[in-house]
């Protein structure tokens, strides 16, 4: 059998991409921080403890060799550097990156957001011939363009898949952009307010649908830049509706043109001035990929994850910090209706 090392096993893409290759014939070794085990694993994954941060640790982990590595976690030159250094004994690698690389014609990205008149006017859809950022460390977006850089760099010595993930979604998910929907039905709350129209797109990229990406380019080495988005990208509002039919609730959207007044008002983790859409043509011309699922197909499963998470009337804030750490206002209902009464 061939062997898989997959770092980052146990997190929100690492679970289904250890799955996924291990019922595609892959004998994977599930590497992890605590070391632990997923319940949908097969029996004859293997998982082992990891400090990814550990040159010597990993280097063990890999052992005499594979002839696959999949990285959820890597970040910045240092990560790519570790890979690069085992080159001797990894067949190929398979690196998640991420959308927020790109820039605009202005050299505007997802770290210009929030500055005024920064937001990126991205071409639909964003291909991967799109210009990147600066690779460097002074963000998340800057860090995984070094990242590329320096694999890409290095693909005479070892051909690396980069899999540029847009919104992540799914179970396990450390940042839920659904809860802004799910929360707030259990909450009962019938009225939610969207800036923008409702209109914002922000493609999403379902965890089952990357791990098919994974999967291909597993048996398809090579050194390229791939999309790895869902076949559809949904505005809020539609996204909106979609938990509700999924939740069995009927809610009222108050849309508004423009940005959000204030963070607590029509700010939702999808708020976006301009469309961020991606092209997948470049997978299917090259892996032969189709997608797993559509966002909506996606979606009951995280919905019933979300909603587990919260039972017995759990803080959200503990619940998900890391969301409340991006997101800290995301459910100020009071001032959520001051801005509906002034309206009214």
């Amino acid at each position: 059998m061939k062997r898989a090392v997959v770092i980052g096993a146990t997190g929100q893409i690492g679970r289904v991409a250890v799955a996924a290759l291990a019922r595609d014939g892959w004998q994977v070794t599930a590497a992890s921080r605590g070391g632990g085990r997923d319940a949908g694993w097969p029996d004859g994954v293997r998982p082992v403890r990891l400090d990814r941060e550990d040159d010597a640790a990993l280097a063990a982990v890999v052992g005499g060799g594979c002839e696959l590595v999949v990285d959820v976690v890597a970040y910045g030159a240092r990560h790519a550097r570790q890979l690069t250094d085992l080159a001797g004994r990894i067949g190929s690698a398979v690196v998640i990156s991420t959308v927020s690389v790109y820039e605009d014609g202005k050299g505007r990205g997802f770290d210009t957001m929030d500055q005024p008149d920064g937001f990126p006017e991205y071409p639909v859809p964003i291909r991967e011939d799109q210009p990147t950022v600066a690779p460097g460390d002074s963000s998340y977006s800057t860090g995984k363009a070094a990242l590329e850089r320096d694999l890409l760099a290095a693909g005479d010595r070892l051909p690396v898949t980069l899999l540029r993930a847009g919104a992540v979604h799914g179970p396990y998910s450390p940042l839920p952009r659904e809860l802004y929907f799910v929360k707030r039905n259990l909450d009962g709350r019938r009225r939610r307010v969207l800036a923008f129209g409702g209109e914002s797109r922000f493609h999403g990229a379902q965890v089952r649908n990357i791990a098919e990406l994974v999967r291909l380019a597993a048996a398809r080495p090579g050194s390229r830049v791939l999309n790895a988005v869902d076949p559809d990208a949904p505005t809020v509002a539609a996204i909106g509706a979609a938990v509700d039919a999924v939740m069995g609730v009927r809610t009222e959207t108050v849309s508004f043109d423009g940005p959000p007044p204030s963070p607590a008002v029509g700010k939702s983790p999808w708020s976006a001035e301009r469309p961020v859409v991606c092209d997948m043509s470049a997978a299917e011309r090259e892996l032969g990929y189709r997608p797993v699922v559509s966002y909506a197909e996606g979606l009951p499963e995280t919905v019933e994850w979300l909603a587990g998470r919260l039972a017995g009337g759990r803080d959200w804030r503990e619940a998900f910090p890391q969301l409340a750490g991006v997101y800290p206002d995301l459910f100020d209902y009071a001032a959520e209706d001051a801005w509906l009464a002034a309206r009214a």
